[in-house]
């Protein structure tokens, strides 16, 4: 037999990027220098200054937590970075500060009511920062004593020895402690803290004067210090959770078991009343602070008056979220009713909103976009085709250009090309057409398709009487 498996050697596989490239990967951020001015290239957004310096003002008082309960509005044409623009600013709230990112029309799919939808989405939004003195006992392992019994039973009585830098103590271990110990690998040299209410082990890394025990360590080996102090400390633990979190496991119908499901179901009203005063009872004591989160709500438009009526309410609670809707309509029907609104938005509901408008990218803009997304899916291009591919992007569509630079390069790949070129995206060009050749097309064949609405055009299949 070899020494060397080829059946291992095929299992082993190319793990470098397991990270999909969606339409806004490459953000990172919304770009703005500590003055909240934006550059012109920075973290994946390009232009639009305006508009992402005004989400800044809006982010810097969301993260100073002086700003809740209000609604601001990302108006512009299609293709113009408004879901760029609050992908950026969750990307900038971090972990911290919750951010829930819905659309419109998802209210209508969920197998609850609308209002129900948009509470859930609500209550998402808004964090519950709960503080709580935990005692626990932090030190360096010195020994393990672990008695094992002669008839191969599992191991019911143990010692272990813990140090700080200023004191030693042996500690009695029993039967859950040595099992934790066994599964985590724990022995001399380790970091460990114990919570003496729950009894659970964590390990936080090797000690620093362990470091040189071993010839070779794997990247995931963590050096820590040795601890200071008592061994026995008073620690101070945050949790951050959200209010519908809270909700779904105080709910006897659901459970916490739900929260793995998705399927949370609808909620009582009196289960959230509760909630919201035990929370308060938590405030007032200093156990909790709430944390103001972010709801998205993209593609606004095509929410109902129900759930605009809804909106107004829940945006004067004491305790909502900001809420950030984006839309690309312009003065057109007010969904479930007869008359017209700017953005289809109901105006006392745009009076409560601060409307940050995108304006259409300028050539040298559609460039820089397109260079990044280049970069992006791992593409190289010849500086004329990105001149002609920018071309297109300002006569069609920037979104029809940048679907242009994958299939390019696939076109590339065929013909063994390091590099895409112009014949590449002329290529591509000519196969997939964009919505000002389709809609030309239809227009010139527009008796060959059933059921065309065009003016002056057969709409009527001569053939086939209807009666």
């Amino acid at each position: 037999m070899s020494a060397t498996d080829p059946k291992k050697i095929a299992e082993v596989r190319d793990v470098h990027r397991l990270e999909r490239i969606g339409a806004h990967s490459h953000i990172r951020g919304l770009g703005l220098d500590d003055a909240l001015d934006a550059r012109m290239v920075s973290q994946g957004m390009v232009g639009q200054n305006s508009a992402r310096r005004a989400a800044g003002v809006i982010l810097s008082m969301i993260q100073e937590e002086k700003i809740a309960g209000r609604a601001i509005l990302i108006a512009g044409q299609p293709g113009t970075g408004k879901t760029a623009i609050a992908m950026g600013m969750a990307k900038a709230l971090g972990d911290d500060t919750p951010f829930t990112m819905l659309a419109g029309s998802e209210i209508f799919s969920m197998e609850m009511s609308k209002t129900e939808a948009l509470t859930q989405a609500f209550r998402r939004s808004i964090g519950v920062r709960i503080r709580e003195e935990a005692e626990i006992i932090e030190g360096e392992v010195v020994e393990i004593e672990i008695e094992r019994p002669a008839n191969g039973q599992v191991a019911t009585f143990g010692k272990m020895t813990l140090k700080t830098t200023e004191m030693e103590t042996m500690y009695d271990l029993g039967q859950k402690m040595i099992e934790t110990i066994q599964k985590e690998n724990i022995q001399a040299g380790d970091i460990i803290t114990i919570d003496k209410s729950s009894g659970k082990i964590s390990l936080l890394g090797r000690s620093f004067a362990r470091s040189r025990d071993y010839d070779a360590m794997g990247p995931q080996t963590r050096f820590v210090q040795c601890p200071e102090g008592e061994l026995q400390k008073r620690k101070e633990v945050v949790h951050t959770v959200n209010l519908h979190e809270i909700d779904v496991i105080n709910s006897r119908q659901q459970g916490f078991l739900a929260l793995f499901a998705g399927d949370t179901g609808e909620i009582k009203a009196e289960v959230r009343e509760q909630i919201d005063a035990k929370v308060a009872e938590w405030r007032e004591e200093g156990k909790a602070d709430i944390v103001p989160g972010v709801l998205f709500i993209d593609e606004v438009h095509m929410l109902d008056i129900e759930c605009f009526s809804f909106l107004n309410r829940a945006l004067e609670a004491d305790s909502s979220p900001i809420v950030i809707m984006a839309t690309n309509r312009g003065i057109t029907n007010i969904r479930g009713t007869d008359y017209k609104s700017p953005h289809g938005i109901p105006l006392d509901l745009l009076d409560r909103m601060l409307i940050i408008s995108t304006q259409p990218y300028r050539q040298r803009d559609i460039r820089k976009i397109l260079d990044i997304r280049a970069e992006e899916e791992d593409v190289e291009m010849t500086e004329a085709a990105k001149e002609l591919l920018t071309k297109i992007g300002v006569e069609s569509t920037l979104r029809y250009a940048i679907h242009l630079i994958t299939v390019a390069n696939l076109v590339a790949m065929k013909r063994k090309a390091q590099e895409v070129d112009v014949q590449d995206i002329r290529k591509v060009y000519s196969l997939f057409v964009d919505v000002k050749r389709s809609t030309q097309f239809l227009i010139e064949y527009q008796q060959e398709f059933m059921f065309s609405e065009i003016a002056g055009g057969e709409t009527e299949d001569k053939d086939v009487e209807m009666k």
